[in-house]
């Protein structure tokens, strides 16, 4: 046996009743939060240009592009450019541990997959948890190796939309363990390209598509190298280091997608979040005007430096700029879907901010606890010192999920490509998905 086979064997035979309800509740959550994002990336340029090359490409009439209304395409240039979208708007997800956006390219691979086989919404749900959990696994096994050797995170992404989709094409357990082993030697990608350029949302449809094909693949008998996650020179070793033991530790005892989902409130790189809210708690508790701001001070662990643009200009920018979060919290008092907008980017005020934020030094105590946390501590021109501590960002599954947050954001950015009336429609749906009998009850809202 192998990791690989191993999980595969687990994979295959999970059944929904395994699954707890928090996690599938999560699932549905997970695809309102793709969609909004997906909304929001509509018209986005990356995202028009990979959906006008799918469009010219045309094909089989398989799955739904998301808020088009042409007809539609195979799986695989379907998912992709929806995944695109949603990851072109900086507001999908992130998982706190890996910082990966997984739920982009498992929702995207998920939904497609689905119309093809004529999925019913648990069968859907069930191959979201343990795509998202095999992901979880294997991208904890390399982090953060995997990010200090210079590779982006849909090393990681890939596996979700690869066991999403073969379990939604009932891949048995020896079809499943070649489907990982292909994702495992099928993408690469470089952080520097992600955090300055739209190679970002490129890389999120690579994830997507080649996970697909992948788990296609397998399902008509082409194989990989099943040892490929523990070899001497495979996945874990080149990517973390590691041997990849710990993957299939203790699998079935809890959800991945419960734990560690973090579903984005706010636009943006979710890792600098916490950052945002803290600052903004400290300015609202300490009633701190914006021109009496001495100095901000950051402190995170493993953190010497501000990360990311310090004045960004774009929304590429702004998504990576730790500097533009904790102003922007400091002065608004909040963080929302409003500062992804090119009014609230160039903000003098915030910029003029951004110069009195410094990084001090890391936590010494409860260092464990912080997961993407920060503590931000504000200086007064009058001589008075605010500081709070954000242990995990708003929308992360270790504070507690509710579908009260999801609406909210679900009506801030899905108008931005439905109609009202599509908008309450779809969101019901989504809302019931684990009873859905097909679902294309929710697709056929979407196109």
């Amino acid at each position: 046996m192998t990791i690989t086979r191993d999980l595969a064997a687990f994979l295959t035979n999970a059944e929904t009743s395994d699954l707890s309800d928090q996690s599938l509740d999560h699932g549905a959550m997970l695809i309102a939060s793709t969609i909004a994002s997906a909304a929001a990336g509509t018209d986005i340029r990356s995202a028009v240009i990979i959906r006008d090359l799918a469009r010219e490409r045309g094909g089989r009439a398989d799955a739904t592009v998301w808020f088009d209304a042409g007809p539609k395409l195979p799986v695989v240039s379907a998912a992709r450019a929806n995944a695109l979208m949603s990851d072109a708007a900086a507001s999908d997800d992130s998982d706190l541990r890996n910082i990966t956006h997984m739920g982009t390219p498992l929702t995207a691979a998920s939904l497609a997959t689905a119309e093809l086989t004529g999925a019913n919404g648990a069968e859907v749900l069930t191959a979201i948890v343990l795509g998202y959990g095999a992901a979880g696994r294997i991208g904890a096994s390399i982090t953060p190796e995997f990010r200090k050797r210079g590779f982006h995170a849909c090393v990681v992404a890939i596996f979700s939309s690869a066991v999403a989709t073969g379990r939604l094409l009932k891949l048995d357990a020896n079809q499943m363990t070649h489907a990982i082993a292909l994702s495992a030697t099928s993408i690469g990608g470089l952080i520097a390209a992600a955090d300055t350029s739209i190679s970002r949302e490129y890389h999120a449809g690579l994830a997507t598509m080649l996970g697909i094909e992948a788990a296609q693949a397998a399902q008509r008998g082409y194989t990989g190298e099943p040892e490929i996650l523990e070899m001497p020179t495979g996945f874990c070793a080149i990517y973390g280091g590691t041997s990849g033991a710990d993957i299939i530790e203790n699998m079935g005892q809890d959800w991945d997608i419960v734990t560690d989902l973090a579903i984005k409130l706010a636009p943006g790189g979710h890792f600098y979040h916490a950052m945002a809210e803290a600052a903004g708690n400290a300015a609202r508790i300490g009633d701190i005007a914006p021109d009496n701001i001495a100095s901000i001070t950051l402190s995170r662990p493993n953190t010497t430096e501000l990360s990311g643009v310090l004045h960004p200009e774009t929304l590429i920018d702004m998504a990576h700029s730790a500097a533009y979060f904790i102003a922007a919290g400091a002065v608004d008092r909040d963080f929302s879907w409003a500062h992804a907008t090119p009014e609230k980017i160039a903000d003098p005020v915030i910029h003029r901010v951004i110069d009195k934020i410094r990084v001090g030094a890391p936590p010494t105590e409860n260092i464990s606890a912080y997961r993407q946390g920060a503590t931000v501590t504000i200086e007064t021109i009058d001589g008075r010192s605010v500081t709070e501590t954000v242990l995990a960002p708003n929308g992360a599954g270790y504070r507690g999920i509710d579908w009260v947050d999801i609406n909210a954001k679900y009506h801030a950015l899905a108008p931005t490509a439905m109609t009202g009336e599509r908008v309450e429609s779809s969101l019901s749906v989504i809302r019931n998905f684990k009873n859905l009998s097909n679902v294309s009850e929710l697709t056929r809202t979407l196109s």
